[in-house]
């Protein structure tokens, strides 16, 4: 079926797809995965966002088709690949946003968060030098990471919160706060500190 199916035109199956066949949608996702999947990966050089941002990409597409939005004459593919484009380019502007605003938090501090009692000038000195090695340690981790640490301890939301503000999957973020702890450990440990 597939040989035949290769034989016919994306605007055919487009045209079938409008007329209700579903199975002409997902012979026009079949025909097009690799190379669009493999456009938005060379873009974002991310495997997990790249599968996001491929979904995204057919959820407009059908929109669009659904709509009646699509005029496109024979140029199926390149139509496609062009809201691939935008849709990966958009994704990486809101992460290039999303770091301007992280440092515009200043000089955070996870430390910061918990409340301090009084506390005596030495007890204070020893706060102080272990709030400095958290800093280091987070200041190891990729931004990514960090941001995910900064979100879930500082900011207290959830990872399905974080997951809507980044516009990642929950997956991605629990990913990558599990390897953000991961790498804390590992340079904690390098460093033998104590929390």
């Amino acid at each position: 079926m597939r040989t035949k199916a290769l034989q016919i035109t994306d605007q055919l199956l487009v045209s079938q797809y409008l007329l209700g066949k579903e199975s002409a949608l997902e012979e026009l996702i079949h025909r097009s995965k690799a190379k669009v999947f493999g456009h938005i990966y060379n873009i974002l050089k991310d495997a997990d966002l790249a599968n996001d941002v491929f979904q995204e990409t057919f959820i407009k597409v059908v929109d669009k088709l659904k709509t009646g939005k699509y005029n496109e004459q024979g140029k199926f593919m390149p139509w496609v690949m062009r809201i691939a484009h935008n849709l990966s380019i958009d994704f990486l502007r809101k992460r290039k946003k999303s770091m301007l605003k992280e440092t515009c938090y200043g000089d955070f501090s996870i430390m910061d968060v918990i409340q301090e009692q009084s506390m005596n000038r030495e007890e204070q000195l020893i706060d102080d030098q272990k709030k400095s090695e958290v800093n280091a340690i987070l200041s190891t981790l990729p931004s990514d990471q960090r941001e995910i640490v900064y979100m879930r301890h500082y900011r207290g939301l959830s990872f399905k919160e974080i997951a809507e503000e980044k516009e990642i999957s929950i997956n991605t973020a629990l990913g990558r706060m599990r390897y953000a702890l991961i790498n804390l450990r590992k340079v904690a440990q390098q460093s033998s500190f104590e929390f």
